[in-house]
């Protein structure tokens, strides 16, 4: 049981939000709130755990995740729904259980900073975290799921760890800084978009894969991931990043790789998961380089 419930939870992927908002919150190392940063950090974790799970939901309600009912780990939902192995009651309640988990860090958040600035920027974010999949907007199925996902795990995350930490919101230094995030979180989006191409048209699910095509995809995968180091040259060259950050250029060999996967098999599901992998693994270590740079 305890297995099914890591896996509905996707446990694993939640390094994409804490990374971010570890990042945000070391930008500015004077009078570090070492308070403020755990309420922050177990909001961030509890949001996050509720978006995966109201995701899986909404995607079993519009028949999304019923197209493949094979689990693949990295794309297409956790599919205990579909094995009968955890009802959808479930990912909802536990779902609303998270979300309320995070409102209460929000509000010892709040108590903590003397302000109500960050209950308003939570409400904010988890109804934006749950409008990807669910009613009436459903980003993720009107082409903007890449969208809310480069600013949800992006801007909205290190500037939030900034914001805790200096009372400074918004600031263009934590905007900059937190492109690099954005666009490489949304590379995995897109990454992930591409094996469920058919399943995702044949339940009215449009991204941008459905908008380029899957044969092109590979082209905006690589537009993503140059944004992403783009954006770290030019955090750079304004010297808001030092030098050393240049290192995460090597990590375009996993971009590369992930890239022609997606050009000459994206119609193996099998195959693309290493695909998925390799871009996961790219934010991840492009994640820790740019916070060991900061300490």
């Amino acid at each position: 049981m305890l297995k099914n419930i890591i896996r509905a939870l996707r446990l694993p992927f939640i390094t994409a939000s804490i990374l971010p908002f570890i990042f945000g919150s070391l930008i500015s190392r004077q009078n570090f709130n070492l308070a403020g940063f755990a309420g922050g950090f177990f909001a961030v974790i509890f949001t996050h755990l509720s978006a995966n799970l109201i995701n899986d939901y909404f995607d079993s309600q519009s028949g999304a995740d019923w197209q493949d009912r094979n689990f693949y780990g990295f794309f297409g939902g956790s599919k205990l729904i579909q094995d009968n192995l955890l009802p959808e009651k479930f990912y909802l309640g536990v779902a609303l259980f998270c979300a309320g988990l995070a409102f209460i860090c929000v509000i010892l958040l709040s108590a903590i900073l003397k302000s109500g600035f960050v209950l308003l920027i939570y409400l904010l974010i988890i109804v934006l975290s749950w409008q990807y999949t669910a009613g009436p907007l459903k980003f993720s199925y009107n082409y903007l799921g890449e969208f809310f996902i480069f600013l949800l795990f992006g801007p909205a995350l290190v500037m939030g760890g900034y914001f805790i930490q200096t009372g400074i919101f918004p600031d263009l230094k934590s905007f900059l800084m937190s492109l690099p995030f954005g666009f490489f979180t949304a590379a995995i989006l897109f990454a992930n978009e591409v094996p469920d191409f058919q399943g995702d048209k044949n339940s009215g699910k449009h991204n941008l894969v459905s908008l380029c095509g899957v044969k092109r995809a590979f082209i905006f995968y690589y537009v993503l991931v140059a944004l992403g180091l783009l954006a770290i040259f030019f955090c750079v060259s304004l010297r808001y990043l030092s030098g050393i950050y240049t290192l995460s250029f090597l990590l375009i060999i996993l971009a590369l790789k992930a890239g022609n996967i997606l050009r000459s098999d994206y119609s193996d599901k099998i195959k693309l998961i290493r695909s998925s992998r390799l871009t996961i693994n790219m934010q991840m270590l492009a994640s820790i380089i740019l916070i060991l740079g900061l300490l």
